[in-house]
């Protein structure tokens, strides 16, 4: 019988003194960064407008609204942890299509109107680690846990069957972790894909369109500047750079295409695994700052001279790991402007918010205390088993 009672199974002293105290600082930070709480743990966000779209480890994705923490849609059907999501526009309806892929293999194309499922598609041999929505190119790409990237066709109308596959890679010899894209046209584009290892792998892609549809990869490239598993990835068109997080406590910004008279610029050391990353120079408010997620630690970076990058403040954030940062553009009341705020998911099993100016001005970013606003609709508990695997997970995927 499967129990999700820890007191059920062997557990270390120095498992007994984490939990104590995290239970204590569980209490600490309860209204730290007016917390949303979700019933499972939250993996994966992305941010459209005022609502968040948050991937759960308990089997479900949710639509929530930022400004109230209400919950507005819940996403039933995957038999595992969803742990990441895409939007995607449809070609039925102003509405965006919701992607999801999980830890039962598959991934589910959701209408967002009435929560249908209109795709379920069996994906890959182990898990969805990450997915990589290109509407211009009409194509999804997966990354899995079996150490493939997929790529599937997303044009036309769309039924409950399987996605129409496109072609596989399968050269990299550890889970895959991260996916980013150049896009250059509808049918080209330069693809980075990065490993638990530390390895990111730089492709020219080519899709073909037509009766018979497919990708073509040449490998471009290939970057080991890391030791180890690489949590989060962004690419910079603009600078030709490229954005890693990794567990082995650093980011690295390298260059690509290489720049043989530049020097190579300087990583950014942490003081524990380095789980998200968000680059503003590359969101909708393009200021030379980086904030950093390592362990429960959120970090603000000035990287106005990349070469030299200052750590001005950090934020004690979470009573435990920090998976996931993205940007929150609020509006601002009696006004018709909007003023930047970041959002942090963490297995702590809260979203929270974080005025950006606050971070900037070295102020703590405590909000007075407030009801903590709960996400309703309880999703199925993880057992001890599964809890120490989705800790794994997150931690280190070198397998």
């Amino acid at each position: 019988m499967q129990t999700s009672d820890p007191n059920n199974f062997f557990r270390t002293e120095s498992d007994l003194a984490l939990e104590d105290a995290r239970k204590l600082k569980s209490e600490r930070t309860k209204n730290l960064g007016s917390p949303i709480d979700v019933p499972g743990k939250p993996l994966e966000l992305i941010i459209s407008d005022d609502h968040v779209w948050c991937a759960e480890s308990g089997f479900v994705a949710r639509k929530l609204d930022l400004e109230s923490g209400k919950l507005l849609q819940v996403f039933k059907g995957h038999t595992g942890p969803v742990t990441t999501l895409q939007l995607f526009p449809s070609p039925q309806s102003n509405n965006p299509m919701l992607i999801t892929g999980s830890w039962d293999k598959t991934i589910k194309i959701w209408d967002t109107k009435n929560k249908n499922i209109l795709s379920s598609t069996v994906a890959h041999s182990d898990f969805v680690k990450t997915l990589l929505a290109v509407p211009a190119m009409k194509m999804l790409i997966s990354a899995s846990a079996d150490k493939t990237v997929r790529f599937w066709n997303v044009r036309g109308e769309l039924t409950s069957g399987d996605l129409q596959s496109l072609g596989f890679n399968s050269t990299h010899t550890r889970p895959v972790q991260c996916l980013a894209i150049d896009i250059h046209s509808e049918s080209s584009a330069t693809l980075f894909t990065a490993d638990s290892m530390g390895v990111v792998k730089i492709w020219g892609l080519h899709r073909e369109y037509g009766d018979r549809p497919s990708v073509q990869l040449g490998q471009l490239g290939e970057l080991n500047g890391h030791r180890t598993s690489i949590n989060d990835m962004w690419y910079d068109k603009d600078g030709g750079v490229l954005w890693t997080a990794s567990t082995d406590e650093t980011v690295m910004m390298e260059y690509y295409p290489p720049r043989p008279t530049s020097r190579p610029l300087p990583p950014i050391p942490h003081p524990k695994a380095v789980k998200a990353i968000l680059p503003l120079p590359l969101t909708e408010f393009p200021e030379p700052y980086l904030i950093t997620a390592a362990g429960e630690l959120i970090r603000l970076y000035d990287i106005s001279s990349p070469e030299e990058p200052e750590l001005l403040f950090e934020v004690d954030a979470h009573w435990h790991d920090v998976t996931c940062l993205r940007l929150w553009m609020r509006n601002v009341a009696n006004s018709d402007g909007k003023e930047p705020w970041i959002v942090s998911a963490s297995l702590d099993g809260t979203i929270r918010k974080w005025r950006l100016r606050d971070l900037v001005e070295r102020r703590s970013a405590v909000e007075l205390p407030q009801p903590i606003a709960k996400a309703i609709n309880p999703s199925p508990a993880l057992t001890e088993e599964e809890e120490r695997e989705l800790a794994e997970l997150m931690s280190d995927d070198d397998k």
